[in-house]
């Protein structure tokens, strides 16, 4: 719950003054009176007439005077300002007119009537007593102020003026001198009688005494003409001292002007932080000293509390209808002879109808008053309470307790005082809040509702209550009350939870405490529970009835927890845990969950009562924790449990933990042990632990291997230790090693061995003898005990055989050798014997891993590779081992650089054995290595019969024709049987048909796969060989292809036919790019398949032909149109750049800054840019902006490429930097009065200098606009191709190159032009 969040409620009072109000409102039907203009107030009241009365009011609102009269209004217009001296006995009037009478309050005579004390003509906007009796200052609607002063000389009346600023430097349309209350008479500021002024345009601060003296002017900086400028005074205590500050605002900021004098008499002016709203004010006062009154241009006020700039309050004060002095302000009484920056800021001024005195604040409006005050700190509480907002009545009760609320009145400024006050008040609302929830309650409805509710309310309550400390009042006062209410009960004591848990509270009283815990118990909530008992202080709770719930309900933390809290007994809650979990450990039965954790928790306490820790949580108080350790070791050693059976085992709390789990109970004492290093007492309880440990386990089968092992690895991480004080049986240790040994029982033969080495390597090696060991593991098959015992001894070489032996481990064997032989730290001897017995094994190796082999053989046997061979004997080993040596592919993640350099009668042996054992790696292989011998190579895949690879290495030899003939072979043979297979596919039988189909279909995938494989071989070869060459290799393929079909007739075998029909035309379209199509033709029609048969036959060959040959020419003559439009588009657009006038955007150049019209004096050449800069050509060579190349400045705009970060000079020339900002366009101008001469020089040096670095730049430009394959490129391509094509038909080309559209995926590309920057 927020307790912090900023509820402020109401802080201010609203009253309407009603018999001022009344009499304004008869008086103006009574006596004439006109309407309401002016206010001010001291201890009377005086309101000004628009018909020139004056009424004055006292304390009570009565009546009390009525000053002037009608006549004498008509003739001095309105009164516009009014104000009345410090001791109340004379008020001043100011009229529209510009008159000013003065009156005495205490019979109501005319004193003075002052005519001639400003320029006639003018109205009065202010009038103002100072603090000085016989000193008043005036403000007329000509912007000037005067000051006056008032003499009675032998009974005659004078007035003094004295013109204080004048209008002509800027109207003054606000004045406010200071005034100190009674008790700051003596401060050392008032005696120069300050007077703060608001023009047009400053704030002026003057001393009117002893003599005038200006003593700070402040210009208010830029704000709207039409808002008004505010002035107010206020003594605040800034740093222990009291001093004035000054608001003053013009539009939404407020600046504060504190005004000190130091000790050597000198006076500051010091600008405070300011305040900044968003609203155009057009009043402002100050209500106490921290707190100000705003009213915006939409009447509405707002309290704002200046220290922290925070808005407290608005009230919308439309409805007063306030009074605006704008007629004065334009004198319209006087003809409207006023500026029209002042008749402006008059539209929304008030100043004569705000008026504050001692903490409130007059509102003037057409037919009423209202007064606003402070409401004090109960009042704004009880507001918030009557309109049951008791959260936020609470939330600002809380803030008044701890000093954070604003614009506080009437609590003690001490703070005991005041939290006493506050509190309680506090508790008043608690109690109201309390009998509000439950008579607010809903009476029926759905339970959800109900609860709701009441959690909605009763955390409010406990949090107040404990912020205020106050846990006696939420106990005995608020908890009774909600009992009542069922529904209350239950959400209140649910929602002690958190607090009992974060122990923020500590201490229940005893009955909430049992109907705590009797409510979690009704509703099954024991985790509740258990986690609230422990934070608790139980002392008053019946402890028995405590302890069985707790048991009953498996809470055996919360036991635990009172047993030693409640009655400082450790013991007993160890006896009830044994009790449970006991006798099934010891009839070996399986345990459930609940014993599983029972266990658990036991060790946990065990090591926590051992530490001194507290469980579960804390710590055990000091001067118990020896005791209780004691206590808990006797309770372990005892020897046996209290009520035994007959039949009980010795030690049997010690011989259950062991059974439950005996790793952590060692790990438990093995903490122990720890913390025992000086305790005599306790290093004999250590002794006496570890006897019966020894004597439970050893003798016993109960235990299984893993579990002796564990005991027996506890002791020798004791007995190493080097202030060990333990002693153990040496014997002990021997029977331990027999046990774990044992090869009669082949169980858990891993896990004994595990045990047997963590025992090893916690320094149990002293313990045994060393040869008996070895024995021992070498037949229990132990190999990684005797790798550790061959280790101490640095015998590697008989690891190696450990590793063989080892189903387990054989994998890293290769590693093991690999670091011994590569590792420094293991003496030339040890590596060697290492290096021998792993080549006496090279075959067990090369079986379990050939890869990892050649890779160790590569590394650190590679002379012995002739040797290793011989003595692997099977040929398949060799295959593999040769493999992974040869074929480094092979060979995952291996190191390139281990690749050997072997004879080439190894890579020759290898590939006789890929033909053995793995035929279809040959190629790649031939294809991957460069170690064999050509010759020999052929004559092993021709025993082989590998065709395939054959022709790959006598095309290698340069023997094309010889791998055209092999290949060809290949084809023919797998065309025979596809035509054998096509003729027989016409047999009815269904099944019978499905296979042949099938068949059909591989072998035409067969024959597909070797026609590829020829073709490539001929367009590889083509490029070499002449026309008769060519037609040497390409005929007879198309012969091949040909000839099946005169044996595929009828309807059965069109599959096959259309299938072979198709790869034919393939060979076609592959031979036209090589032969001439005439050549091809000829060919075919000698060819008995086609010549013989009729036209129909050939038709597609020829057909397909041709069609090739028309998409050709369209592709061709679209991509040449493409072309030469796209050249034609971007040429236009280049010359329409090129030709474009440009327009400066200053008549200057950027350089030197001086107008190039006016220099007249020099002859001076100008260079505009198209992004509209301009510069002297000599500026531009001074900054180096240009680049010589060919004879000619090629120049770059200075300012746009300065921009981009580096200096044109370092800058690579205009031509290479295709940036937006490097400018199109450069143009030389000369000066206008240059003679005929010059100009033609200028014009030729136009014509080179521009139209070059222009094209040139234009092209970069437009170069990077086409990020894509270049267009030439693409022409060029088909210029050549379509030239081959016409060669061909003529007469025998030169070797030339495949067109783009014969590679596969060749597609028409095309695209709108680009879109060119403007």
């Amino acid at each position: 719950m927020e307790t912090n969040a900023t509820v402020h409620g109401s802080v201010l009072r609203r009253s309407l003054l009603k018999g001022i109000s009344a009499q304004i409102v008869s008086a103006a039907d009574k006596v004439d009176a006109g309407l309401p203009t002016a206010i001010t107030v001291s201890n009377v009241i005086a309101v000004g007439t628009s018909h020139g009365l004056a009424l004055v009011f006292d304390q009570n609102q009565a009546l009390r005077l009525c000053l002037g009269t009608t006549a004498t209004g008509a003739e001095y217009g309105a009164v516009s300002a009014l104000s009345v001296n410090h001791d109340c006995t004379r008020l001043l009037c100011g009229f529209a007119k510009g008159q000013i009478t003065m009156w005495d309050l205490a019979n109501g005579k005319l004193l003075r009537t002052i005519t001639d004390a400003h320029p006639p003509g003018t109205a009065i906007l202010h009038v103002k007593f100072t603090d000085h009796p016989a000193l008043a200052v005036c403000n007329d609607s000509g912007g000037s102020v005067f000051e006056l002063s008032f003499r009675r000389v032998m009974g005659m009346r004078t007035c003094e003026s004295r013109c204080l600023f004048s209008g002509s430097k800027g109207e003054v349309c606000c004045v406010e001198p200071l005034h100190a209350g009674p008790e700051l008479k003596d401060h050392p500021i008032t005696q120069y009688s300050l007077l703060a002024m608001a023009s047009l345009t400053k704030i002026l601060l003057i001393g009117l005494k002893p003599s005038l003296k200006v003593w700070m002017t402040f210009p208010y900086g830029k704000t709207d003409p039409a808002s008004v400028p505010l002035l107010a005074w206020q003594f605040v205590a800034v740093q222990k001292a009291i001093n004035p500050v000054l608001a003053f605002c013009r539009g939404d900021t407020i600046h504060f002007l504190l005004v000190k004098k130091d000790e050597s008499g000198t006076i500051h002016v010091i600008k405070q932080r300011q305040l900044q709203l968003n609203c155009d004010l057009i009043s402002l006062s100050w209500i106490n000293p921290r707190t100000l009154v705003l009213m915006d241009s939409t009447e509405k006020l707002r309290v704002v509390d200046r220290p922290s700039q925070e808005e407290l309050e608005t009230v919308d004060m439309a409805e007063l209808q306030l009074v605006y002095n704008s007629s004065h302000f334009k004198s319209l009484a006087t003809g409207g002879n006023v500026s029209q920056a002042l008749a402006l800021v008059g539209e929304k001024t008030c100043y004569q109808s705000v008026c504050s005195y001692a903490g409130q604040i007059m509102y003037l409006g057409t037919k009423s008053v209202h007064i606003m005050t402070l409401r004090n700190w109960r009042e704004r509480v009880d507001h918030l309470l009557k309109q049951e907002k008791f959260m936020e009545a609470l939330s600002l009760a809380w803030s008044f307790h701890e000093g954070t609320a604003k614009a506080v009145l009437g609590l003690f400024a001490d703070p005991a005082k005041r939290k006493g006050v506050v509190a309680d008040k506090m508790v008043e609302i608690l109690l109201q809040y309390v009998d509000r929830s439950l008579k607010k309650c809903p009476e029926q409805g759905k339970i959800q509702v109900m609860e709701q509710h009441f959690q909605d309310m009763v955390p409010v309550m406990v949090d107040y209550c404990l912020l205020l400390q106050r846990t006696d009042l939420l106990f005995n006062q608020i908890y009774p009350r909600l009992v009542e209410n069922s529904v209350a009960r239950g959400v209140f004591l649910e929602s002690l939870e958190p607090y009992i848990l974060s122990e923020r509270i500590g201490c229940l009283t005893a009955p909430v405490m049992r109907d705590l815990l009797s409510y979690f118990q009704e509703n099954g909530m024991m985790d509740s529970v258990e986690g609230c008992l422990v934070h608790m202080d139980i002392t008053n709770l019946d402890i028995q009835q405590v302890v069985q719930m707790c048991w009953d309900n498996q809470l055996y933390d919360a036991m635990i927890y009172v047993f030693n809290s409640g009655m400082n007994d450790y013991i007993s809650p160890m006896e009830k845990l044994f009790q449970a979990i006991g006798p099934n450990l010891r009839e070996g039965k399986p345990l459930t969950d609940e014993h599983v954790v029972m266990g658990n928790k036991l060790l946990v306490y065990i090591s926590c009562c051992l530490a001194g820790r507290a469980y579960p949580l804390g710590d055990i108080p000091e001067d118990l924790v020896p005791q209780v350790k004691n206590q808990v070791f006797e309770f372990l050693i005892r020897l046996h449990s209290v009520e035994a059976a007959q039949e009980e085992e010795v030690y049997p709390y010690i011989r259950t933990l062991l059974h439950f789990d005996t790793r952590e109970f060692l790990n438990v004492l093995a903490l122990t042990f720890e913390d025992f290093k000086n305790d005599k007492q306790a290093l004999e309880y250590q002794q006496r632990i570890v006897d019966i440990l020894l004597k439970v386990m050893v003798d016993n089968s109960d235990f299984t291997p893993s579990q002796v092992g564990c005991l027996f690895t506890f002791l020798a991480r004791q007995l190493a230790k080097p202030d060990n004080t333990l002693f153990v049986n040496r014997k002990l240790f021997d029977q331990v090693l027999e046990f774990l040994c044992s090869p009669d029982d082949d169980s858990r033969h891993t896990e004994r061995q595990q045990v047997l080495l963590e025992l090893l390597q916690v320094g149990g090696v002293v313990q045994f003898d060393e040869g008996r060991l070895l024995d021992l593991a070498e037949k229990a098959e132990f190999y990684q005990i005797c790798e550790f015992m061959y280790e101490k001894k640095h015998l590697y070489d008989k690891i190696v055989d450990c590793y063989l032996k080892d189903p387990l481990r054989k994998e890293e064997l290769f590693n093991y050798i690999h670091n011994i032989l590569s590792m420094p730290g293991y003496s030339s001897e040890e590596k060697h014997l290492v290096w021998v017995k792993a080549l006496q094994h090279i075959k067990d190796l090369v079986s379990i891993n050939s890869a990892k082999t050649a890779e160790l053989v590569a590394v650190h046997f590679a002379d012995e590779v002739q040797s290793i061979i011989t003595s692997l004997q099977d040929d398949y080993l060799v295959f593999q081992f040769l493999k992974c040596l040869l074929d480094p592919s092979s060979r995952e993640g291996s190191n390139p650089q281990t690749v050997l350099r072997l004879g080439s009668d190894l890579h020759e042996l290898l590939v006789d054995l890929l033909c053995q054992f793995s035929p279809q790696q040959v190629t790649t292989f031939l294809k991957t290595s460069q170690d064999y011998r050509l010759e020999e190579a052929i004559q092993i895949t021709e025993k082989h019969k590998l065709h395939e690879a054959t022709a790959y290495l006598l095309e290698r030899k340069g023997d094309v024709q010889g791998a055209f003939e092999v290949l060809l072979q290949t084809l023919k043979g797998k065309l025979h049987k596809l035509a054998l297979e096509g003729s027989e596919a016409d047999k009815p039988d269904d099944e019978e048909e499905e296979e042949t189909g099938n068949e059909v279909q591989s072998l035409l995938q067969r024959v597909d796969e070797a026609l590829h494989d020829i073709i490539a071989l001929c367009q590889r070869s083509s490029h070499g060989l002449n026309q008769q060459q060519r037609e040497a290799l390409w005929f007879p393929l198309l012969e091949a292809m040909m000839s099946p079909q005169k044996l595929l007739k009828g309807a059965d075998a069109k599959h096959t036919s259309d299938a072979l029909k198709e790869l034919t035309m393939k060979v076609l379209n592959s031979m036209s790019s090589f032969i001439a199509p005439p050549a091809i033709i000829q060919r075919i029609l000698q060819d008995p398949v086609y010549g013989k048969g009729k036209l129909a036959e050939i038709q597609g060959l020829i057909l397909g032909m041709l069609e090739t040959f028309n998409y050709e020419q369209t592709l061709l003559e679209t991509t040449t149109n493409l072309l030469n439009s796209d050249l034609h588009w971007s040429l236009s657009h280049l010359r329409k750049a090129v030709s474009k006038g440009l327009h400066p955007r200053q008549d200057h150049c950027n350089i030197c800054l001086q107008q190039y019209k006016r220099r007249q004096e020099s002859e001076e050449e100008i260079i505009i840019f198209s992004c509209g800069h301009l510069y002297h050509c000599q500026c531009l060579q001074r900054k180096e902006a240009g680049v010589l190349n060919e004879r000619q400045y090629s120049w770059s705009c200075y300012k746009c490429t300065s921009n981009q970060g580096s200096r044109p000079a370092d800058r690579p020339s205009a031509e290479n930097s295709r940036t937006r900002s490097a400018s199109l366009a450069q143009t030389k101008v000369t000066s206008a009065h240059r003679g005929n001469v010059a100009e033609a020089h200028g014009r030729k040096m136009l014509t080179e200098a521009t139209l070059d670095a222009q094209q040139t730049q234009a092209w970069d430009q437009f170069r990077t606009l086409y990020r894509g394959p270049s267009r030439l490129a693409v022409l060029t391509e088909l210029t050549h191709s379509h030239g081959n094509e016409r060669a061909g038909l003529s007469n025998p080309a030169p070797p030339g190159t495949g067109s783009i559209y014969h590679s596969e995926n060749f597609q028409l590309k095309l695209s709108p032009p680009p879109l060119v920057e403007e």
